[in-house]
């Protein structure tokens, strides 16, 4: 078997980080986790918005190195197909690739508005209106997935890609007390409520608290 690498960065504030290690776990990948501190220069910018740095998430499986979330998630679903990380439907396997696209390129305000930090609670924070906007964007794709789908997750009852990708947005929502509808709400407890974010919020927990960054509100 090919040794396998995952190199992130802090689990406290990295949502590129996490969206590459649900999507190693959600295709039941056997990786060790390189973890690069948070005060390295590239990962830094990288949290902060900086950089569209290449250095987290990147996975080495044997000889091959992937970075990028999207080629990560694509790579893992010609490796392990039997993971289902895309629907098997063409139809809604474009629907997902989709979303999972304006999620990669898109809500630059929302990320700007209300960093990842798993460790912080702001309750009734004040949403300026761009991140609104996002807001109600990323909501109706919700929506409408479990809507098409029904669910419990957004393409049925596999995990894909795209709870992997949207999972970040969720731990933001319940940080900045972002008020959701019972749809919603529900399926972010249902994401929040996976063994592999349990997982992924308590390592985040254990973080020295000198990784703390300067993050503007």
């Amino acid at each position: 078997m090919p040794k396998t690498t995952l190199r992130i960065t802090s689990k406290n504030y990295s949502s590129w980080s996490l969206r590459g290690w649900l999507l190693a776990k959600f295709a039941g990948l056997s990786f060790q986790e390189d973890i690069v501190p948070p005060d390295d220069p590239d990962a830094r910018a990288e949290i902060l918005l900086l950089s569209s740095s290449i250095l987290v998430p990147s996975l080495k499986h044997g000889s091959i190195l992937v970075w990028d979330t999207l080629a990560i998630a694509e790579y893992l679903n010609e490796i392990r197909p039997s993971a289902k990380l895309l629907p098997s439907d063409q139809a809604a396997r474009a629907h997902c690739r989709a979303i999972c696209g304006e999620m990669h390129s898109g809500f630059s305000a929302l990320r700007s508005a209300l960093p990842m930090n798993l460790k912080g609670h702001f309750p009734n924070f004040k949403v300026w209106s761009r991140a609104e906007a996002d807001i109600q964007r990323i909501t109706a794709i919700w929506k409408e997935c479990l809507a098409t789908y029904g669910g419990p997750y957004l393409f049925g009852e596999q995990r894909t890609v795209a709870d992997a990708m949207y999972a970040p947005v969720v731990t933001r929502f319940v940080t900045y007390d972002v008020k959701l509808d019972p749809v919603c709400s529900a399926y972010g407890k249902r994401i929040m409520a996976m063994p592999e974010m349990q997982e992924w919020i308590a390592d985040a927990q254990l973080e020295p608290e000198d990784e703390e960054l300067d993050v503007e509100f």
